[in-house]
């Protein structure tokens, strides 16, 4: 695993060289990943006009600045993504401005269809749900815990109506993106926060 992580983490991106690589294929009519198709296009020129949005106007809460200003630690917070996810175009811009706060944490992002073989360690019910961010202990690269693909309310979300109806389809999609707008990144950022505070008790 720590071969696997840190190869992974020699090839990844920073948060700017993320967008600006997503950007570039855009230009070329294409998205990251292994796939490519107009609607995986197009879902990735609407996660562009998203990030620049959120990238703006996500604000952290008071209690998580403190928190992040006070880390005693250092960290590795390695997020499995691809530009037409639109889960991670909600998620990303927020772990970035948290990151933004420590000097203790690096964020580095890697692709999910490039990296199948980590992907495959931290799967979602079988299935290679992202963004995944892996929280690492940034002198061992131990994996101290993992969040994603969403926050639990948002999870819930999906379930409850796909359990109503058979399928999650474009009503549902939108019901995802409405909640993500009414909770203004605040569930992400305790839901992480609340992680990195149990990964201080364990190495402090």
């Amino acid at each position: 695993m720590k071969n696997l992580l840190k190869n992974s983490i020699e090839n990844s991106l920073s948060y700017a060289d993320y967008r600006k690589h997503v950007s570039e294929l855009l230009k070329e009519g294409k998205s990251t990943g292994n796939e490519q198709s107009e609607d995986l296009t197009k879902y990735s020129e609407l996660n562009e006009v998203r990030m620049n949005r959120l990238d703006k106007t996500i604000q952290i809460t008071e209690e998580v600045r403190a928190g992040l200003a006070n880390l005693q630690s250092k960290y590795i917070w390695l997020v499995l993504s691809e530009g037409w996810c639109g889960d991670a175009a909600q998620l990303l811009p927020i772990i970035n401005k948290m990151t933004e706060l420590s000097e203790n944490i690096d964020l580095r992002i890697v692709l999910r269809d490039e990296n199948e073989d980590l992907m495959n360690q931290f799967l979602t019910n079988g299935g290679k749900a992202i963004p995944k961010l892996l929280i690492l202990d940034a002198e061992t690269l131990t994996v101290l815990s993992d969040w994603g693909p969403r926050p639990e309310s948002a999870k819930n979300l999906i379930l409850d109506y796909k359990a109503k109806h058979g399928i999650v389809d474009e009503t549902a999609k939108t019901n995802l993106q409405k909640w993500y707008l009414q909770d203004k990144g605040v569930s992400t950022q305790n839901e992480i926060m609340a992680l990195v505070d149990k990964c201080e008790k364990q190495l402090v």
